[in-house]
């Protein structure tokens, strides 16, 4: 049975690390990467786990798509 997809979505430095848990890093270090990243993401995606700015960077975009769980990391 699949969960789905866990995404890590933010600058390389802040998701990188989440490979070793087992969810995919997404590499997006500016606002317009971030939306176009979040607008691209496969429909198997469960949970996006965004960093600081990229939470920002997607405001409201995050209504989108309400299938997909999203947590922000803490500042």
């Amino acid at each position: 049975m699949s969960v789905g997809r866990i995404v890590a979505l933010g600058s390389a430095l802040s998701v990188d690390g989440f490979a070793l848990a087992g969810a995919e890093p997404v590499h997006a270090e500016f606002d317009d990467e971030v939306r176009r990243c979040w607008e691209t993401l496969p429909d198997d995606t469960a949970l996006v786990i965004l960093t600081p700015a990229a939470d920002a960077a997607l405001g409201s975009r995050r209504r989108s798509r309400p299938h997909v769980l999203t947590v922000v990391m803490p500042a």
